[in-house]
C-alpha cells in the first residue's frame, strides 16, 4: 500500500508545477502580445514618415485601368460586405447558398451585357440620332391614334397584372430562398457595379474588368463558404480521453496508482525561470 501522506504531497507538488507552468506561459503569451502591438504602431509611424509620393505611387498597382477600376470597386463599396451578409445568413442547407451564388454571378453578367452593347454600338447609335433628326425635319408625320377618339370603344381585354421581378430574375431549378436574398442584394450593389464600368471606354478596360470581377466574386463566395465550415472533427486524442474516477480508500493501493514520473517533468522545465516569474 501506498503511504497516504506522500500520495498528497505528490499530488500537491505535482499541482504546484503545472501552476508554475501556467504562470510562465501566461506571461509569456502577454509579452509577445506587447511586442506585436509596438511592431504595429512602429509600422504606422514608418507609414507616416514615407512620402507623399510613395503613397500616390501605391495607387496604381496593375497594367490594366480595368483591373484598378475593379479593386477599388470591390474595397470601397458595399459590395463584398452585402455579398457576405447575404450568403452567410443561408444556412438552412447549401442548395440555398448555391442558389444565390448563381444568381449573382448571373446578374452580374446580364447586367453588364447591355452595357457592353451600348459601348460597342455607341458611334453607330450617334450617327442614327443626327440622320434621324434631319428626317424629322423634313418629314411630318400625323401620330394621332385612333384610340385618342372619344368615341373609340375598346374591346381589348384589361391590362394583365404586371409580372413579378422574380421570375425573370429566377434561375430554373434554384432554390427560391437563395434567390430571394440574391435579387435584394443585386438591387443594393448593381449600380456601383455600373458605374465603375460605364467609367470604362477601352474595350481591353471592360473585358478585363468584366472577366476579373466574375471571378474575383466566385473566390469570395469560395471564401465565404469555408468560413461557414466550423465543424472541426475532435482529435482522436481528446476522443480517446476518459475523467480520472474518484478512488476510494480500498483502491488506493500500488497497482491503481499511476508513476507520477515528477523527476521526468521537473527535468524538461526550466526550475530558474519558474521561480523568477514566480516571485
Amino acid at each position: 500500500m501506498i503511504d497516504r501522506k506522500e500520495f498528497a504531497e505528490e499530488l500537491v507538488l505535482r499541482e504546484n508545477v503545472r501552476e508554475a507552468i501556467k504562470v510562465v506561459l501566461t506571461k509569456r503569451e502577454k509579452t509577445k502580445l506587447v511586442e506585436k502591438q509596438q511592431e504595429s504602431e512602429l509600422r504606422d509611424i514608418i507609414r507616416s514618415l514615407l512620402p507623399e509620393s510613395s503613397a500616390v505611387a501605391s495607387v496604381a498597382k496593375h497594367d490594366s485601368t480595368g483591373i484598378n477600376a475593379l479593386e477599388d470597386l470591390l474595397r470601397n463599396t458595399n459590395i463584398l460586405s452585402t455579398l457576405e451578409t447575404g450568403y452567410k445568413s443561408l444556412t438552412t442547407n447549401l442548395q440555398q447558398r448555391e442558389s444565390y451564388r448563381n444568381h449573382i454571378l448571373t446578374a452580374v453578367e446580364k447586367s453588364l451585357a447591355p452595357e457592353e452593347s451600348r459601348k460597342e454600338a455607341g458611334e453607330d447609335e450617334e450617327l442614327g440620332a443626327v440622320v434621324n433628326e434631319d428626317l424629322e425635319e423634313d418629314i411630318d408625320i400625323n401620330v394621332d391614334s385612333p384610340e385618342d377618339d372619344p368615341a373609340f370603344i375598346s374591346v381589348e381585354d384589361e391590362e394583365e397584372e404586371e409580372a413579378d421581378p422574380k421570375d425573370s430574375f429566377a434561375i430554373a431549378g434554384e432554390d427560391k430562398t437563395g434567390r430571394n436574398r440574391a435579387f435584394t442584394d443585386f438591387n443594393d450593389i448593381e449600380k456601383n457595379i455600373l458605374t465603375a464600368y460605364d467609367d470604362l471606354d477601352n474595350p481591353a478596360d471592360t473585358a478585363m474588368f468584366e472577366e476579373y470581377l466574375l471571378k474575383n466574386l466566385a473566390l469570395y463566395f469560395d471564401k465565404f463558404e469555408s468560413e461557414l465550415q466550423t465543424n472541426v472533427p475532435e482529435p482522436a486524442a481528446a476522443a480517446a480521453a476518459v475523467a480520472d474516477a474518484n478512488l476510494s480508500d480500498d483502491e488506493l493501493d500500488d497497482s491503481d496508482v499511476a508513476p507520477l514520473e515528477l523527476q521526468e517533468v521537473i527535468s524538461l522545465l526550466d526550475i530558474d525561470d519558474i521561480i523568477e516569474n514566480l516571485l
